[in-house]
């Protein structure tokens, strides 16, 4: 089950009992996937998990057994470009009703290479029908990387998109600091209807002719995993750096609409080191509350990957941001403390799976009591126990 269990043992002045504290490790849930991207589970719907793989397939694999379905929960391969690296199905998000109304959200690039946010219906909850698709909204990337692709739904019931800048390097078109496109954001949506979707009343841009009303915040150069922390609302987002800095952003429920991250004036916490491209924080510039930098020691990486707030049943991550790095595999997590983080801890060696060890971490995912699961990219789930 575990692959290494840290024992912290102590005589007791009572009996001289011996109490043992064991570190957090991992079990396998499932193998065998191509190239997995991301892992969820739709609300009041328990003992199985959503596994999406990057060409453009779903999953559905019990929890119990770890098998998935004879038939893949949605299959878009032919739709959907693998040309770039990072192209492809990217995010998922299940409507707050699924489990009666059978709608959910998927953000993929397509063969044109725009990028599309698509509703599709599935009521029977096991093979979509993919006749169903409705196109919501489309945009052209003007390169194959920086597609971001988190797709979720927040606690506001609203649905929320992060786009990346639209690639190449040093954000050669100046996306992040524009209002008048929608690459370089996090984007905000009313989905209630029954087609189509609506701007909602107060997002931060409607009525400006110079901005797409369906910003809630810019200056991000590639989010790569956001989430919102199941119990306080407040929205975490790991935005993957360029050639020096990783980093982490947080923004409290109920604030964040109209924020600027910075980029592409800033990386981390710093200017752009490119000359032309770096400069002061913008006005009001949000500040990360975590940086990293690029390298392959213990607190090193090269392309962050966001992830939740713990609020399962493990009482030595409860309140802690787990997140991890791509590249350099290595886990960990912090508590916020007066908007900067805090109490850092490296959980790499304690969540190496028994004989192997993790070797792209591309998502972590969250099931309905709070547990969450890693996601290799090499084609393996594992759920941190």
């Amino acid at each position: 089950m575990t692959n290494r269990m840290m024992t912290i043992a102590g005589c007791c002045l009572l009996g001289g009992m011996c109490i043992a504290v064991a570190e957090p490790g991992v079990r396998k849930v499932a193998e065998g996937f191509e190239r997995p991207v991301w892992a969820g589970m739709p609300r009041k719907m328990d003992g199985k998990l959503w596994v999406m793989e990057q060409a453009g397939r779903v999953w559905v694999v019990d929890l119990a057994t770890g098998k998935r379905g004879e038939l893949p929960f949605l299959d878009i391969t032919a739709n959907v470009s693998r040309q770039g690296n990072e192209e492809g199905l990217l995010g998922l998000a299940f409507a707050p009703d699924f489990k009666t109304s059978g709608r959910y959200y998927v953000n993929f690039t397509d063969k044109a290479h725009h990028t599309r946010i698509v509703r599709f219906t599935c009521r029977n909850h096991e093979v979509t029908d993919t006749a169903t698709a409705e196109a919501l909204l489309t945009f052209k990337q003007d390169f194959q990387n920086h597609n971001g692709g988190w797709i979720e739904f927040g606690p506001d019931g609203m649905l929320y998109t992060g786009t990346g800048d639209g690639g190449s390097a040093n954000d050669p078109n100046r996306h992040g600091q524009s209002l008048d496109t929608y690459l370089g954001k996090i984007l905000r949506l009313d989905v209630s209807g029954e087609k189509g979707y609506t701007v909602p009343a107060d997002n931060p841009f409607v009525g400006r002719q110079d901005a797409k009303p369906e910003i809630w915040a810019y200056g991000v150069r590639n989010p790569w995993r956001c989430s919102f922390d199941r119990k306080t609302g407040d929205f975490w987002m790991g935005d993957v750096g360029q050639n020096h800095w990783e980093e982490i952003n947080f923004m409290p429920h109920g604030q964040g609409a109209g924020a600027n991250y910075g980029w592409r004036l800033r990386e981390g916490a710093v200017a752009t080191p490119q000359q032309g491209v770096g400069g002061e924080p913008p006005a009001g510039a949000i500040e990360p509350v975590y940086v990293y930098a690029h390298g392959s020691g213990n607190q090193q990486g090269l392309s962050v990957t966001g992830g939740f707030v713990y609020r399962g049943p493990i009482a030595e991550l409860q309140g802690r941001y787990v997140f991890a790095d791509y590249q350099n595999p290595r886990i960990w997590s912090f508590t916020l403390e007066h908007g900067k983080a805090a109490d850092f801890k490296d959980h790499t060696q304690s969540l190496q799976p028994a004989g192997g060890q993790l070797k792209l971490i591309a998502s972590f995912a969250e099931d309905n009591q709070g547990n969450l699961f890693i996601v290799d990219h090499s084609g393996t789930i594992y759920q941190i126990i």
